[in-house]
This record gives structure tokens, sequence and C-alpha cells, in this order.
């Protein structure tokens, strides 16, 4: 690959190290959250207590998929082994999927089988939980951008949904204690919706992986910049086939360029790794770009 194994061990100890700030905050979540459902009789937080649970499992599975991502290059895997990022991606949501279920169905049960209503300071313990889990999604969201991690985009969605079943449940519980006397049962109400939500944002962090894992071109922006970049090579008269595809956190890049059909092979190779090396430089998001000089027809 075009970058030392230094700079992409870097860029993946950065990434673990929001994953474990994501898990620590979740394993106290879980404990907060499944002894204030208990105590404060909201089964919607006992809910939402099992899909912090899953977070911190879902959690560990993403760091084990960027350690083995941040291994280099070797003889059997000559592109290296980000492609395990998009792999952890669809366990994620497969436990998400699960989870979404398990809360949808001790929702439905709850619903049918009567029960008390929930104690109003479980209302404080939600608001403290959905400014903590809106907080935790923008730093994980915000370092998946800047990484390029698919896995840690998916990770960043997990304390999304987990937002999400927390503000669907302070809504129902709200609703139970205002309404009061038959209206006990709106915090599961709340808690089967948290689960629809929950199934919506697996599609939305499975669609990018699946097209990562099939090679598909949804780099028209960053193809621009790699055609930009090659005219200002000296002797580039212009760029013709543009392959792009992204394994892990890097882009590989498979790249038409055209020359003088006059000149010599050794021009033309030099040529080719004077792109290379610009290209490289100012584009620290490439992996590897692979240049085949095409001679000039006019």
């Amino acid at each position: 690959m075009g970058h030392n194994h230094s700079q992409v061990s870097n860029t993946h100890k950065e990434a673990r190290k929001t994953v474990y700030f994501g898990i620590f905050g979740s394993l106290c979540l879980a404990l907060i959250k499944g002894l204030s459902g208990v105590f404060g009789n909201s089964y919607a937080l006992i809910a939402d207590a099992t899909e912090s649970l899953t977070d911190v499992f879902s959690s560990f599975i993403v760091l084990l998929g960027l350690r083995y991502g941040s291994r280099p290059p070797d003889k059997n895997h000559p592109y290296g082994h980000g492609r395990i990022e998009p792999l952890i991606t669809f366990i994620v949501v497969g436990i998400l999927l699960f989870t979404a279920v398990f809360i949808a169905k001790e929702s439905i049960e709850n619903i049918r089988n009567p029960h008390e209503g929930p104690k109003a300071w479980t209302l404080i313990v939600l608001g403290c939980i959905i400014i903590w889990k809106e907080v935790t999604y923008q730093y994980v969201y915000r370092k998946a951008v800047k990484l390029n991690s698919t896995s840690l985009r998916a990770e960043a969605w997990h304390h999304r949904s987990d937002a999400i079943t927390s503000v669907a449940a302070f809504i129902g519980i709200s609703i139970s204690l205002f309404f009061g006397e038959g209206f006990e049962g709106a915090d599961d109400w709340a808690a089967l919706f948290a689960s629809i939500f929950i199934v919506y944002n697996c599609y939305k962090i499975f669609r990018p992986a699946l097209g990562e894992i099939l090679d598909e071109h949804t780099h028209d922006e960053l193809e621009q910049k790699i055609r930009a970049i090659a005219l200002e090579v000296d002797e580039i008269i212009t760029t013709e086939k543009c392959f792009i595809r992204k394994t892990g956190i890097y882009y590989l890049v498979d790249l038409h360029a055209v020359v003088d059909g006059t000149i010599t092979v050794r021009e033309g190779h030099d040529i080719s790794h004077r792109l290379k090396d610009q290209l490289m430089h100012e584009l620290p998001e490439l992996g590897n770009v692979l240049i085949h000089i095409e001679p000039d027809h006019l």
C-alpha cells in the first residue's frame, strides 16, 4: 500500500480510543437505566438498558475489526485488511436488528398485560441520558468522518439509536404521568416505536457498507479532485478511466493518464511516478494509486 504502516496504525489507534470511550459510557448507562427501570417501574427504561448492553457487545466487535483492519498488507492480502470494516458493520446491524425485535416483543407483551405506571423521577434520569448519548453520537460521528471509517460510523449510529429509544421512553413516560390512569402503557408504546426506528437506522448504516463490499462507485467528488490534480502534473494531457474503491479507511485508485505518444518508456514511467506522488501528497485518504499510461492518439 502507498501509506506506511505507522500512519495506518495511528489512525486505527485513534479509532479504537473512540470506541473505548463509547464502551465506558454504554456500560455506565446500561447500569443506570436498568436500575432506574426496575425501581421506577418503567419497561421502556428496561428496554433501553437492554439496548445499551448490546451497544457494549457490538462495540467490542467493532474493536476487533479495527485491530484486524490495521494490519499491514501481506502476501495473502496485498490490498490490506480494510474490508473487515464493512463485514463488522453487517454484524453490528445484525445485533441492532436482534435488539429491535427483542424490544418490540417485550413492548407488545407489556401492552397486552396492564401494569403500574412509571415513577416521575425516571424523567430526570432519561433527560440526562439523552443529552449524554447525543453528545457521544456527535463525538463518535465526527471521528468516523475524520478517519473515514465505516464501522466507526455504524458505532456512532448505535449511540444515536440509543438516544432515540431514550427520547421515546421520555415521551412515553411523560404521557403516562400526565394523563394518569389508563395511560400506564404509554412507555411500552414508546419502546415499540423506538424498535421501529432502530430498524430504520439499520438500513442507513447497512447500505453504505454493502456498497463498499460491492465496490459501488459513490466517489464522484474524489474522482473530480483526482482528475484535477492529474492535469496539474507536467506532460499529462488528460485522464481517461478512473476507478475508485474503498477498503477500510482508505481508497484504492486505478487511473489512466494520457501522455505524448512519442516519448520513451522511461519518460512515461517517470511521469506516472510524479503523478502518483502528487496524488498521494495532496489526497492523504488515498491508500494506493495505480497509474496506467496511455499514448495520445492525435
